[in-house]
């Protein structure tokens, strides 16, 4: 992963520093909770229903197990003994005390980690592929992009106070596990007819209150240009961009109120201003930022005859590799998701003592480093494939080898209503409830592949709007509702999901969710994904089975209580 060099270190420490002087000033009454407010969110504070939570920043979801060290240290010590990914790869505590915010900068600062614009109206962590770099279907890495975009936007002057949050993601591979198409940028790494390396560009995407997907303003910028081309997006967004309505101050409303067409008209407008200006890139910049990533030197190695043959010999170890394990691009190595969603447990959420035993795992089977994904899994990068049945087995005894990747109990959700002070809903109780009522392994390889999203709000950090099944919960006078969506995907498809109908009380969500499967099953052809039949038969069918059944449900149980 990336090793700060002396500018990053000081950057970091000169924030950890002036931040904590702010907070002494605050709780000493010298700086009001206006004043306060702006400073705490650049440093990526947020105050929610019960106590302050600390977001901190994870660029491109790039972890080490010195790292994950001091991230289990500070959830023992600070907080209540865990933390929880998010859907832009960042880690989140819950439970700090403000006065203890600085100090946990502070640690955070000396394992080169920060909670540096992960709030507030800047551009946030830029996210990626968690298998960047060794994925087998990669075109170019996309890390050393990422890092550049760091450095860039990070305390840029001109994009401090923008309109609203932006956010940035970029993808280098044949398929789009960055989910490009839902970001305010979107930059996709192609080579032009002539070989040339440069960015395909996606702008306008987003979820929240109004959904869009991103549309393409420009097919081919070339790398020297891609700040510049970047740089110009902005300021026309931060020129054009709405002020005076915090709903509809995303870039997407100003694309979609333009047109993309006039949007990519004023971006080349800006851009020719711009264009091999000071944020030109260099191959000697370049190279400079990718020799600071100290990944490991691989060589092919002959597949191992003693995996295969577990693989062939234990059934459990062979349905946890199925799902769990991806291809990689060096012969004899995979990549290894470590699963956050056994039963029970909220998705995304590691204990104090998992972050350690992630970090034991890391330095053990894939030369310390993890990757946190926007599905709310862990993911080590470059494990031998003559150790993936040993890491199974300490896997297995830390509670992170469910073998669910992909399928129904694979829940994306945001913390909702038990954290956050802007949900109308609870989400980790729902996702709890579906994964009760699903927890027949063998049941979940015949529906197959399926995603799950819940948010507890409009804001959708859950991004249910791409799930297969998104749900959405509502305020309906006061009670918890959630709203259900099918037809939502992500990747290289991105689609937004559709609304079924009227929203369900928490209680009834297993029996909708179960009733949508069965009409799945019923309707499928031979392997078909959930979202497959989606698209090929339609909403209707699902809508009808689910509001069927709804209603022979409260019959039946009118006539019980008679």
């Amino acid at each position: 992963m990336y090793q700060y060099d002396e500018y990053d270190q000081r950057i970091v420490d000169e924030r950890v520093a002036q931040f904590a002087d702010q907070t002494r000033r605050y709780l000493a009454g010298e700086l009001t909770e206006d004043e306060f407010r702006p400073l705490r969110l650049q440093n990526g504070l947020y105050i929610q229903r019960h106590a302050p939570m600390l977001r901190i920043a994870v660029p491109y979801g790039n972890l080490n197990s010195k790292q994950l060290r001091t991230l289990a240290h500070i959830a023992r010590t600070y907080d209540r003994g865990y933390g929880h990914i998010t859907t832009r790869q960042n880690i989140q505590f819950n439970w700090p005390r403000l006065e203890d915010v600085p100090e946990i900068l502070d640690l955070l600062a000396k394992v080169q980690m920060h909670a540096i614009q992960t709030s507030g109206n800047c551009i946030r962590n830029v996210t990626s592929d968690p298998f960047a770099g060794v994925a087998a279907d990669e075109i170019v890495d996309p890390r050393p992009w990422c890092e550049i975009l760091r450095q860039w936007s990070t305390f840029h002057p001109e994009f401090a106070f923008l309109p609203r949050k932006f956010k940035i993601a970029v993808n280098g591979a044949k398929d789009d596990r960055a989910v490009i198409r839902v970001h305010d940028i979107g930059l996709d790494i192609v080579h032009n007819a002539a070989g040339e390396l440069g960015f395909r560009v996606l702008v306008g995407g987003g979820l929240g209150r109004t959904p869009i997907i991103g549309e393409e303003v420009a097919a081919f910028v070339p790398w020297q240009q891609i700040l510049n081309y970047c740089e110009a997006i902005l300021r026309v967004y931060n020129l054009h961009g709405r002020r005076d309505n915090a709903y509809k101050a995303r870039i997407k409303i100003l694309v979609k109120a333009l047109g993309a067409p006039e949007f990519a008209r004023q971006v080349e407008e800006e851009f020719a201003h711009l264009k091999d200006g000071p944020s030109t890139l260099t191959e000697a910049e370049i190279e400079r930022v990718a020799s600071r990533f100290d990944d490991p030197a691989l060589s092919a190695l002959e597949q191992d005859a003693g995996y295969r043959a577990q693989l062939a010999g234990d059934k459990a170890f062979a349905a946890w590799a199925r799902r769990n394990v991806r291809d990689h691009r060096v012969q004899g190595y995979a990549s290894v998701v470590l699963s956050l969603k056994p039963y029970g447990v909220a998705p995304g959420d590691l204990t104090a003592d998992q972050f350690d035993a992630v970090a034991e795992l890391a330095d053990r089977y894939a030369f310390g480093e993890v990757r946190s994904t926007h599905e709310q899994n862990i993911v080590l990068a470059s494990v031998r494939e003559a150790d993936l049945f040993a890491l199974w087995q300490d896997a297995r005894a830390i509670g992170l080898a469910t073998p669910n990747i992909g399928l129904l109990t694979d829940i994306i959700s945001c913390p909702g209503g038990d954290f956050c002070a802007l949900a109308n809903a609870k989400s980790i109780p729902i996702a709890n409830a579906i994964q009760d009522r699903f927890d027949n392994l063998d049941y979940l390889f015949d529906i197959g592949e399926l995603e799950i999203n819940i948010s507890g709000c409009m804001n959708a950090c859950g991004h249910h709007h791409v799930g297969h099944i998104g749900i959405l919960g509502v305020d309906k006078n006061g009670e918890e509702f959630y709203q259900v969506t099918i037809g939502g995907d992500q990747g290289n498809q991105t689609t937004l999901g559709k609304v079924i109908g009227p929203s369900f009380a928490a209680a009834e969500m297993p029996d909708v969710i179960t009733s949508l499967i069965n009409n799945f099953i019923d309707n499928r052809q031979d392997d078909e994904r959930f979202i497959d039949t989606v698209r090929r038969i339609g909403v209707e069918s699902f809508k009808t089975r689910v509001y069927a059944e709804r209603t022979a449900r409260l019959e039946a149980k009118e006539t019980a209580h008679v």
